[in-house]
Parts: C-alpha cells; sequence; structure tokens
C-alpha cells in the first residue's frame, strides 16, 4: 500500500469514525440560483478539526472568504493541508464558471481565476449550516452531501440598484446590501449618488454640495397623489465622505463587486443647483427638493456647466476603478432650456434641431470627457432622444423598446424595465403592505422575466449584456423597509441574471429554505409564499373559481359566506362554482395551524360576466392583466396597485372596448374605473364615447367628461330610459381617447400617456 492510498484511507476512516446522531447533516442542495448542473453523489464530506484549506495567491479573495466564513461561524480551525483545494483549471470557457467537487474525502474548487473560484464559495456557503451566518460558533462536525456542480452564469452584467439621493442609509448598511449581492452570486452594485432630493458624495472642490445640496428643509408625509401634500418640518440628509466611499470600494472589490456610480445630468440637478444656483438656467436660488417627481430645474447646457461637471467627474473617477460611471440622462424637462438664451444660442452654435438634439450634446460632451479618463457611459434609455451617443451603453427601464432601438444599432444593453426591475412596486394585493410608489411585481413576475427581448435576432440579443433590479427609496426611510421591499425580489433576479434552467415551482420551495439563512443574517424578508391566488375562469357557459398556492404541499381552506377560515373549514379540492355574487375568503394550512395571510375575493356576478369582449388595441405585454377578459369577469382590481391581474394598460394608444350582450338585456347602469397616478405617467382620460346598439339596429351615443381629481376616476353612467320605458341593449361600445403627449410641467412630460381601466360592470 502506497502512501497516497494509506492517507485516503485514513481519511475515509476519520469521516466514518465521525459520523455520529449528534452531528449536524446539512440538507441536499438547495441553492439560490440554481446551478447549471448538479449530481449529487453517497456520502457526506465531514468539516472538522481535522480538515485542512490549500489555495494560492491566484484564489486569494475566494480563499480567506471561505477560510474566515467556516472559522468564525464554528469553533473549527483549518489546518494547511489540503482537503479543501481551489484548483486552477484553464479549460473552463465562461470566466465567472466554476467546478464544485465534494467528495466523502476531499472538496475540490476548479475555476480560471479568483471570481469563478468566489461563486463556487458561495455555493458551497448555502450548502453549510445556517448557523454559520450569525457567528454561532456550532461546535459539532459538519456533514455535507457529496455532490459535483458544474455552473457559470447566463449573463456577464447581474445587478442590484439602491438610491440613496431620496433617503440615505448608513456605511454599514450599504456592505450588508454588497453582501447580500455576493452570496446571490451578483456582480453589480449600481450606487445612485445625486437626486433632487439630496446629493450625497463629498466634492472637495464644491463643497456646497455637502453642506448645502446634501440636506432638505423637510419631507413629503404619505404618498404623493395624496392631496393636499402635506410635510414632516424636519432637516433631512446627509453625504457619503470620500473616505467612506473608498472604504466601500475595497469592500466590494473584496467581493468582486464592481460599484457603478450614478451622477444625474442634466435632469435630476436640483439639489446641485440649489447649492450652485448659476448652474441652472435662470441663475435663482432653489430648495433641495421636498417632495418626489421631476422638475424643470436641469443643469443649464453653458460651459460653465460643463467646467463643473467635469470637475466633479474627475473626483468621481478616482474614488471608482471599475469600466462605467452611470451619467443618468432620465427625465430632464425642456422647458427651461426651451426659455433660456444661453441654451437656445448653444442649440444654433452647434447646428442642433431642437432641446432633445441639445440633450444629445450634453451626453455626448460628458461621454467624449469621461472616454477620456478611460470610462464609458451608462445612461438611462432617453440618452437615445436625439441620437445615441457613440460609446454608451443604454439601461432600459421604460419598457424594452429603448433596449431594442440600442442593441440594433450595436450598443450594449442592460434591461431593468419598470414592469419585472423594480422593486420599489407592491409585491402583494395584501391591503396591509406598507406604502409603496404604486404598481403591482409579485414574486413569480420577477421570476419569469427573460431579459432578450423577443424582437432581437441572434447576434442582436448579444448586445443584452444583463439586467438588475432597482430600489427606489421615495417610500423607503429605513433600511429595513429596503430589505423588505428588496427581498425575496432579489432572489427571483439572481436566478433571472445566472441560470439557464428555471422552474418557479422549484424556485418557491428553495426560497423556502433560503428564508432561514436570511433570518440568521437578520434580513427582514416579505414572506408571500403562504398566500392564496385566485381567477375566474370560464367553461362550457358555466363560470368557476380556481384558488392556487405558491407552495405545493400545503393546503387551502375556504369559506364562501364571509367569515375567515379556520382549520375546520371546507378543504379546497376543486374550482368553486359562480352563480351570483359572492365573497370568497381563504388561506394556507399545515396540519396545525393557518401559515399566511387570509385572501379575500369579492366576486360581483353582474350582467357582462363571462360574456364576449374586444378591444382594438392589445394591451401592453408588460400590462396585461387576465386579458380582454378579465374586464368582465366580475373581480374589480386593486386601489392602489395598477399592475395587478386586474388593470389593463395601454401605452399612448386611443381603445376602443365592445361587449356583446348574447342577447337583449335590460340594463340600468354601466360603470368602469380609469386609474390616474401622474408620478407613474397614467393620465385618466379626459372624456369617453359610449355607444349602445339595440337589437333592431338602432345605435344610442353619448359622451361623458371626467373629472380627473382622484387617483382612481370612476364612470358611472345611468343609462336613460327610451320612451318611458327601460331600453334593451345587445352590445355596448366604449371609445376611450388616450389623454395624449404629456405637456410641460406634467410628470412624464413629452412623454406618452398610460391608460388604465378596470372592471366593466355592467347592471
Amino acid at each position: 500500500m502506497n502512501i497516497k492510498t494509506i492517507v485516503v484511507s485514513l481519511l475515509f476512516i476519520s469521516f466514518l469514525s465521525s459520523c455520529k446522531s449528534e452531528e449536524y447533516s446539512a440538507e441536499i442542495p438547495q441553492i439560490i440560483p440554481i446551478p447549471s448542473s448538479q449530481k449529487t453523489h453517497k456520502g457526506y464530506f465531514v468539516l472538522n478539526n481535522s480538515v485542512g484549506i490549500y489555495y494560492d495567491d491566484t484564489f486569494k479573495i475566494s480563499g480567506r472568504f471561505l477560510q474566515n466564513f467556516i472559522e468564525e461561524g464554528s469553533d473549527i480551525k483549518l489546518k494547511g493541508n489540503n482537503e479543501i483545494e481551489f484548483i486552477l483549471d484553464e479549460t473552463i470557457k465562461n470566466p465567472e464558471g466554476y467546478k464544485l467537487d465534494i467528495q466523502p474525502y476531499k472538496i475540490s474548487i476548479y475555476a480560471k481565476n479568483d471570481q469563478g473560484a468566489f461563486y463556487a464559495v458561495q455555493t458551497l456557503r448555502q450548502l453549510l449550516p445556517t448557523e454559520f451566518e450569525n457567528k454561532a460558533k456550532l461546535d459539532k462536525p459538519i456533514s455535507i452531501p457529496s455532490v459535483t456542480i458544474e455552473d457559470a452564469p447566463q449573463f456577464e452584467y447581474r445587478g442590484m440598484h439602491l438610491d440613496v439621493g431620496r433617503h440615505m442609509f448608513s456605511v454599514e448598511f450599504i456592505k450588508k446590501y454588497i453582501d447580500a449581492l455576493a452570496m446571490l452570486k451578483m456582480n453589480t452594485f449600481h450606487w445612485h449618488l445625486t437626486e433632487d432630493q439630496g446629493w450625497r458624495i463629498e466634492i472637495k472642490r464644491y463643497p456646497k454640495l455637502q453642506e448645502l445640496g446634501a440636506f432638505r428643509d423637510e419631507t413629503l408625509i404619505g404618498h404623493y397623489s395624496d392631496q393636499p401634500h402635506q410635510f414632516d418640518g424636519k432637516r433631512y440628509g446627509g453625504f457619503y465622505t470620500q473616505d467612506e466611499i473608498k472604504d466601500v470600494v475595497v469592500y466590494a472589490q473584496s467581493r468582486h463587486i464592481n460599484i457603478i456610480p450614478e451622477i444625474e445630468l442634466p435632469g435630476h440637478a436640483q439639489a446641485a443647483i440649489s447649492a450652485y444656483p448659476n448652474l441652472g438656467c435662470t441663475g435663482l436660488q432653489v430648495d433641495v427638493a421636498k417632495k418626489w417627481g421631476v422638475f424643470d430645474q436641469i443643469y443649464c447646457s453653458k460651459d460653465e456647466t460643463f467646467e463643473f461637471l467635469e470637475d466633479v467627474l474627475d473626483e468621481v473617477v478616482e474614488l471608482f476603478p471599475g469600466k462605467y460611471i452611470h451619467i443618468g440622462g432620465d427625465e430632464a424637462p425642456k422647458t427651461n432650456w426651451k426659455n433660456c438664451n444661453q441654451c437656445q444660442k448653444k442649440i444654433k452654435t452647434e447646428g442642433l434641431k431642437d432641446e432633445h438634439e441639445l440633450q444629445n450634446y450634453f451626453i455626448t460632451r460628458i461621454e467624449k470627457y469621461l472616454n477620456s479618463k478611460g470610462k464609458q457611459i451608462i445612461g438611462w434609455d432617453e440618452i437615445l432622444e436625439g441620437g445615441l451617443a457613440p460609446n454608451a451603453t443604454v439601461m432600459s427601464w421604460r419598457g424594452t423598446k429603448g433596449a431594442i432601438e440600442a442593441a440594433k444599432q450595436k450598443h450594449n444593453v442592460i434591461m431593468t424595465p419598470t414592469s419585472h426591475c423594480y422593486f420599489d412596486y407592491y409585491q402583494s394585493t395584501n391591503p396591509n403592505e406598507p406604502v409603496a410608489i404604486g404598481g403591482f411585481l409579485p414574486l413569480e413576475k420577477v421570476y419569469n422575466f427573460n431579459p432578450i427581448p423577443e424582437e432581437l435576432n441572434e447576434d442582436e440579443a448579444n448586445y443584452i449584456l444583463g439586467a438588475q433590479g432597482n430600489i427606489w427609496t421615495e417610500y423607503m426611510p429605513t433600511e429595513h423597509q429596503v430589505e423588505y421591499m428588496a427581498f425575496p425580489r432579489i432572489l427571483a433576479m439572481s436566478e433571472v441574471v445566472w441560470s439557464k434552467n428555471k422552474n418557479y415551482s422549484d424556485f418557491t420551495k428553495r426560497v423556502e429554505h433560503i428564508n432561514k439563512r436570511l433570518d440568521a443574517l437578520d434580513i427582514n424578508y416579505a414572506n408571500h409564499l403562504y398566500e392564496v391566488e385566485g381567477e375566474l375562469v370560464s367553461e362550457n357557459k358555466s363560470d368557476y373559481y380556481e384558488l392556487s398556492t405558491t407552495i405545493s404541499d400545503k393546503i387551502i381552506k375556504y369559506t364562501l359566506d364571509g367569515s375567515e377560515p379556520t382549520l375546520d373549514s371546507q378543504v379546497y379540492k376543486q374550482a368553486i362554482p359562480i352563480n351570483e355574487s359572492l365573497t370568497i375568503k381563504a388561506a394556507v394550512f399545515n396540519s396545525d395551524k393557518q401559515l399566511g395571510r387570509i385572501f379575500s375575493e369579492t366576486i360581483n356576478f353582474h350582467k357582462a360576466v363571462g360574456k364576449t369582449i374586444s378591444i382594438n388595441e392589445k394591451p401592453s405585454p408588460v400590462y396585461s392583466g387576465s386579458g380582454a377578459q378579465g374586464l368582465v369577469n366580475g373581480i374589480s382590481g386593486s386601489d392602489t396597485r395598477y399592475g395587478d391581474k386586474e388593470w389593463l394598460g395601454f401605452w399612448g394608444k386611443d381603445i376602443e372596448i365592445t361587449i356583446d350582450l348574447e342577447k337583449e338585456i335590460e340594463i340600468n347602469s354601466i360603470r368602469t374605473r380609469f386609474y390616474n397616478a401622474s408620478g407613474q405617467w397614467i393620465y385618466a382620460p379626459n372624456e369617453i364615447e359610449l355607444e349602445l346598439t339595440l337589437m333592431n339596429g338602432l345605435k344610442l351615443t353619448d359622451k361623458i367628461k371626467l373629472l380627473n381629481k382622484n387617483n382612481i376616476i370612476e364612470f358611472n353612467y345611468r343609462v336613460q330610459k327610451l320612451n318611458n320605458e327601460t331600453i334593451k341593449i345587445n352590445t355596448i361600445t366604449l371609445r376611450i381617447p388616450n389623454y395624449g403627449t404629456i405637456p410641460e410641467g406634467k410628470q412624464g412630460a413629452g412623454n406618452k400617456a398610460w391608460t388604465f381601466i378596470d372592471e366593466i360592470i355592467i347592471n
């Protein structure tokens, strides 16, 4: 027997002798994001004080991370031998790929660089006890299941964003946020540092930016849509010193996270202009913004402004060693430019057509300057307006149109559409959810996001670098709330950008598992796994209501009399027949208790439920609700979440809706609702044309004005009698003109307005 055989035999004997009932036995792999390939084997690797770790300088970051994680989370002290070994493997094609091979006698990590090895470590981390996360100092050997994992990311850009302009968060929390990204194999932190409501980065050449621009006098209370606006009367603000930023950058590098700073221009600049009024077109003193939205105070296009911005960017470039600087470019109203002599002079001297081309000039000039410093720019998709800067990367947020346009022009694109990537939207229809900006983005919708628009061919798709989730913090004043809005949707996004083989049902089981790790990490996550969902379905001219829940091994109990479900309530086994108005209440239970919140759905079985409906235009694919039939399914949408299954959204389109009642029916009223939220560019129509068709072909038409004052605009039409008799109607047609292009001075100025319509109720 040679020496090598003796060593292996001794290791195996050690493994057998330490596998006792009191050991902690790790569960089968439940990894997020799910790896490309997992092959389980018999046996376990036992992690104890006899185990050693070996890595050279190639794997310094990943090796140290694993060693520290094990030694700080347990009483185990790793030795210098190589039961855990990092191995250079140049045959791995993807630079971020890895192979993790766990055998009963050894753990081998194969990668072509430290970054790939780091992701292998993050996978191994999820195979270790959750107690390691809070440094519980476990004092027992740890059994790790034997498995071979080969893995690599689908996209090269995998990011999360955090807005610290509206609300600011501690350096400690920024590091905690970066830690979470690293655990989920994300590689980019987009740090949104400047806003109308506060300038958050120290610029030594312009001290007033942090002395004045970093603080606002007070902050809006409640939601922007609440009228009249009220304020808290409390001064708010702060900024990160350059030393703090350097510290965060080094910390991120130790987790293979690249930080992209965002310095907004030419819009979202009111905080900077409040500090230096000469940067604006009027030269007048303005306050740091106290409420949310878009403001006319943007940088003037004069040379003095460019000198300021170049000085600022000089300091920014020195702080952030990464390839990219994000320059914003979004939501820049042109009102002041149109009335500014210097801007109009710039348009003429540069031979530009209009203010949109002036924005292109502005962005291009900044891009050239940053290119000279060895940096590339990223901008929101508005930078496409007036022509795209030569080397710019586009961050597509207003749907996918900007992404398609940029990719076809051979520009790199990062996907972050509001419909799937804005984590400031509500994530549940439960009325007890904390206040959010609006919308509705549940976990499953994030998970089902495909970053590559179907309109792109294979070559064009190569320009899609990846995607990121965005955390805008108007309604997130605390770190606790940021975590609640980020988790678990960040888990879904990590799988969107990393994994090719996805299954939502399997994912939710892994979320249930990783929640224990989040508990150990003291991360405040939203848990909607045990909530009930419902849907009205029609079959053979009969209507049924189906209930479902995300976790398949749980049971649903329900009532139909409006009472709260209990352990003694009826178990849901099949769809519930619907032939009258009623309220369904349901909840998820295990054998001894209720697990989730109570679901409640009121079904209004009005005269149009299940009838044939058609719309001349298709709703936006990202706000398609339950389709046209969802407008006559007896279920009204949320009062606060226009992105739910009931509201239909149309962008810039006039719509005509026709309901065929299939026979003459006496009707007394026609009701519907329109969402109205200027902050999200949703504007209810000013009027509706209604056409009622009788069986004899007679058509009755009327135009009704709507008053746009509230978040929800009610349309309630009383059908007049004809010759003193209630009329019988065969067909109802609603013609709904779009609000049009949003005018100057309103939120979303210059863009097409959204129209959102809810259930059409016929009685």
